[in-house]
């Protein structure tokens, strides 16, 4: 657990220096690795802002939801998993509380009155949505608007060059109609973007057999190649040009990407400016 706290305390001292401080992470990170219950992700980023004593200076975001122990969005959940998460963040409020997956089976207003619990309680500084579809989430606004609940801000939903549907559809839709805030994830094709799938090249990561599956075919190598042209021409990578398309995006705010290395994080935070010749070539 050191090596790893160690790794990650680089990782985000450097993400600081390169003027970022908007940290995104979730209840149930990691608890897909073998030995984890979940909270590890919290756990160290509170150990850091803590040992950093920078609180005030790093917006925090983190979820709730789709942690085993602590699943769903009744309100006696919502109210114990806020609980856990300040706990191991080493923090008295989180900055953005995100629902992480709808529940259908917790009625919307329970929902939300306990998220709103929270935000009068200075527990919780905004709420948003994550993984909701375009009339379920005008229907929870409806409902914090009759009640005068606090509303969801922002919606964070997948997108990529790689996976553009539903959100370019769904997610866009409710972003401009709602006025909420678009923050997609999975920004990067789980690493598909950053080129180091190539046709033919076996690649070392837990993450490889699902990018295989979900995205090596003819159609995303042109798009890949297209994207090492501008990337090349630009000389940056092609995860920052896959950023900068997102960034000029109907519906989009701010991308949220992450990066495992110091040089994964150098290359996502990478500036570029393309123009709009660009933007329609890349999308082919």
């Amino acid at each position: 657990m050191d090596s790893r706290r160690n790794s990650v305390f680089a990782l985000l001292n450097r993400f600081t220096e390169l003027g970022g401080n908007f940290i995104d992470t979730a209840d149930v990170y990691s608890a897909w690795k073998e030995g984890n219950q979940g909270g590890e992700s919290e756990t160290i980023i509170g150990n850091w802002v803590s040992s950093k004593g920078n609180r005030d200076q790093v917006v925090i975001a983190t979820k709730v939801a789709l942690l085993e122990t602590r699943k769903g969005l009744s309100a006696a959940n919502i109210a114990l998993a806020c609980e856990d998460s300040l706990r191991r963040l080493k923090t008295d409020y989180i900055d953005i509380y995100y629902a992480h997956t709808d529940d259908l089976e917790a009625p919307l207003e329970e929902t939300l009155d306990a998220f709103n619990k929270l935000v009068t309680s200075g527990k919780v500084r905004y709420i948003a949505a994550s993984n909701y579809t375009f009339d379920r989430l005008g229907e929870a606004l409806a409902i914090s608007e009759a009640n005068s609940f606090a509303k969801y801000i922002a919606l964070q939903n997948r997108y990529s060059l790689v996976a553009r549907e539903p959100y370019e559809s769904d997610g866009t839709k409710s972003v401009q109609t709602y006025g909420v805030s678009g923050l997609p994830y999975s920004t990067l094709g789980s690493g598909f973007l950053s080129g180091k799938y190539q046709p033919g090249v076996q690649v070392s990561s837990a993450r490889a057999e699902g990018v295989s599956n979900n995205y090596a075919n003819d159609e995303n190598f042109a798009l890949l190649k297209r994207l090492t042209e501008v990337a090349d021409k630009h000389e940056v990578s092609t995860t920052a040009v896959s950023l900068e398309w997102l960034r000029n995006q109907p519906g989009v705010t701010v991308p949220i990407a992450s990066g495992r290395t110091i040089e994964q994080l150098d290359a996502l935070m990478q500036s570029v400016t393309l123009s709009s010749e660009e933007l329609t070539f890349i999308a082919g």
